[in-house]
């Protein structure tokens, strides 16, 4: 996907924020439009259709976390939140709204074109994995031809994010694997951008999902000190459905 193909949607009441990111993302090549309250937002989300919106958390008549589920249950729209907040609270709380990445102010404009790139890269990946066969683990299922996940045949929402986390660490069952590696080939970041909060938060999301009790968790293990591994329940084996 070529940047001049790409739509990115700013909205930001902070008019030096809002005309920065548009002026830099625009000599990017990147098809840009932008908005300065959730209405006007709303508006040019649904005439614009992008494929990004890098969505500022605090809006002068909305939230954005209430903005960015709302966009998200109408399209498949990647959404960058943007805030001074620093909270760890308040990332789950923009994850859990199905926010795809969280980017703090003060920020660097380079490390903003590189997660910008990193999350439309996902974007087209998805169809990689769309001609694969879903994974069963006893009660959980995993459907990467359908996105969709299933405990105990129950249909259950996540986030894209989440799903692609999910599913990345099925497809490595029994592997250790560190923070840095799942913000490489998941966030596809580099160590530079990434930020290893970004996975235990997303982890903790997914747990409260999949697992019988979260605080004891049997299919996604803590390595202290070192990061994630997925285990195949004792008495079950992974199969193809």
């Amino acid at each position: 996907m070529a940047n001049e193909s790409v739509k990115i949607l700013v909205v930001d009441d902070d008019p030096a924020v809002r005309n920065l990111i548009f002026r830099f993302l625009s000599q990017k090549n990147y098809q840009m439009e932008a908005a300065a309250d959730g209405k006007s937002a709303l508006e040019v989300f649904q005439k614009f259709n992008p494929d990004l919106v890098i969505l500022d958390v605090n809006l002068p008549d909305a939230l954005g976390y209430d903005l960015c589920k709302t966009m998200q249950e109408q399209t498949g729209v990647l959404v960058m939140m943007l805030t001074s907040r620093t909270d760890p609270d308040d990332k789950v709380i923009g994850y859990g709204q199905g926010a795809d990445d969280y980017q703090t102010k003060p920020f660097d404009l380079l490390e903003l074109e590189l997660r910008v790139a990193a999350l439309l890269k996902r974007k087209r990946d998805v169809k990689q994995v769309s001609t694969k066969q879903p994974l069963v683990f006893g009660h959980l299922s995993i459907d990467p031809e359908r996105r969709e996940v299933r405990v105990h045949d129950n249909l259950v929402s996540f986030t894209a994010l989440e799903f692609d986390l999910l599913y990345y660490l099925a497809t490595h069952p029994g592997q250790a694997l560190k923070r840095t590696t799942l913000i490489n080939d998941v966030w596809e970041y580099d160590q530079m951008v990434g930020d290893n909060r970004v996975v235990d938060v997303h982890i903790g999301q997914i747990r409260k999902k999949i697992e019988t009790n979260s605080s004891d968790p049997s299919f996604i293990k803590t390595i202290r000190g070192f990061g994630y591994r997925f285990e195949v329940p004792s008495g079950e084996k992974s199969a193809e459905a």
